[in-house]
């Protein structure tokens, strides 16, 4: 981080899981050996899509919803790029829904980070795609109906290259499964279980941390029908950790206009 970033505080809550977050990311980068003038993160709108706004790096902020189509420009333009979005459960299963399933199906070499705190921060308390049946908000005042979305298992449906759930109650693993992510072809999902001190009384940290299960050394990624099993388990016990994995080629592999090289090195002078 650079001494212009660190001049700038976090708009978050004290407490808030996107701390844990951004210090697990910036100790990924670094363990990654990631060039970060190669590096472009990019995100949407809401509290995760400040993140990159404290770190050293290329940013691009879109509008709210669509961080993977600006992300999908830009590996496209130039694939040697790392290309990392910051984005929150809402802005990316809510708004940018229909993107995050076709950004699968055509297997992208981005990477998705999902702040998953199962309700809306920036704007004020809403539910969120993920949050659970009979959550209560000042919008839901009897409680959330809808089934919530499970991103993990649509993932593994379609076939995406990297799908790994983590929690910022374990720092350590966080940073494990993003350095994963990033070394990982195709497109790379990265659901992370965060609090929200402000909005969710709920789902807390200590919530969060009595209930996920890192996964056992034995496991399997590659038994697709085991994995979406595995995505399908909430309640009592959350599994964490790489739960699939598919050797399909990336998108950059698959289109012969990308085989010469970035298209920005070809065109862009």
């Amino acid at each position: 981080m650079n001494a212009e970033n660190k001049k700038q505080a976090p708009a978050w809550c004290p407490g808030c899981g996107d701390f844990a977050i951004l210090a697990a990311l910036n100790k990924a980068l670094a363990a990654s050996g990631i060039d970060r003038k190669r590096l472009v993160l990019v995100s949407g709108i809401g509290q995760a899509a400040k993140l990159p706004h404290y770190t050293d790096a290329n940013v691009f902020n879109g509008l709210h919803g669509r961080a993977l189509p600006a992300a999908t420009g830009i590996k496209i333009a130039n694939h040697s790029l790392d290309v990392i979005i910051t984005s929150g459960d809402g802005d990316m299963y809510g708004e940018g829904g229909n993107h995050f399933l076709h950004a699968i199906r055509r297997n992208i070499g981005v990477k998705a980070f999902v702040h998953n705190n199962q309700v809306y921060g920036l704007t004020k308390g809403q539910a969120s795609p993920t949050s659970d049946i009979g959550f209560v908000t000042k919008i839901q005042t009897h409680g959330v109906v809808s089934v919530p979305v499970n991103p993990l298992a649509l993932a593994v449906v379609e076939d995406c290259s990297f799908v790994a759930r983590s929690c910022v109650a374990f720092p350590e693993h966080l940073e494990k499964m993003m350095v994963e992510a990033i070394k990982s072809k195709g497109f790379a999902l990265l659901d992370i279980l965060q609090n929200c001190v402000t909005f969710n009384k709920v789902n807390t940290f200590k919530w969060y941390k009595d209930r996920c299960k890192e996964l056992p050394a034995d496991y399997n990624p590659r038994d697709r029908e085991n994995a979406l099993r595995t995505s399908m388990k909430w309640g009592d016990e959350i599994p964490i950790g790489v739960i699939y994995r598919s050797d399909r080629k990336s998108f950059e592999e698959m289109t012969p206009a990308l085989a010469a090289g970035p298209l920005a090195e070809r065109y862009g002078k």
